[in-house]
């Protein structure tokens, strides 16, 4: 009898600690909130015809303001000479840079950053934007406003 209480205590523990884990990952994937874009050169403002598309993939850390991101892209008119976050700013208005990329910007651009609570609030906001620029379009020739999930 001792034994089968014991073993059904452990059970009972082992569960309650699987419980716990649970829900401790669930409050930490609720702290991080995915956003994403669809670049295009009718996205940019004014409106650009270009060939060029894309998907921008955002992760932000509320704790931390950590902010990583995957921008993926083909068909520009030519290399992109730069890439950047901007804002704040709507989908159709234009704003300065918030964040530019690091490093290469050759397809997929990979990085992460720390910002600060107001540039969060703003993301969360739907407030930047992603746009990539090349020699033939030097104001930008690919857009895609960066949105929640």
């Amino acid at each position: 009898m001792r034994t089968h209480q014991h073993t059904l205590i452990k059970n009972l523990l082992a569960i309650a600690v699987i419980a716990l884990l649970g829900s401790a990952s669930a409050v930490y994937a609720g702290d991080i909130i995915a956003l994403s874009g669809k670049l295009s050169g009718a996205n940019e403002s004014p409106p650009k015809t270009s060939a060029g598309t894309g998907s921008v993939e955002v992760t932000l850390d509320k704790d931390s303001n950590q902010l990583k991101w995957k921008v993926v892209y083909s068909d520009l008119s030519g290399p992109a000479g730069a890439g950047h976050f901007h804002g704040p700013a709507t989908e159709g208005q234009n704003a300065g840079v918030a964040l530019g990329f690091k490093g290469a910007i050759e397809s997929p651009i990979t990085g992460e950053a720390t910002i600060t609570p107001e540039q969060a609030k703003d993301v969360l906001a739907g407030k930047w934007y992603v746009n990539l620029h090349t020699k033939a379009n030097p104001g930008g020739e690919i857009r895609a406003q960066v949105l929640p999930n």
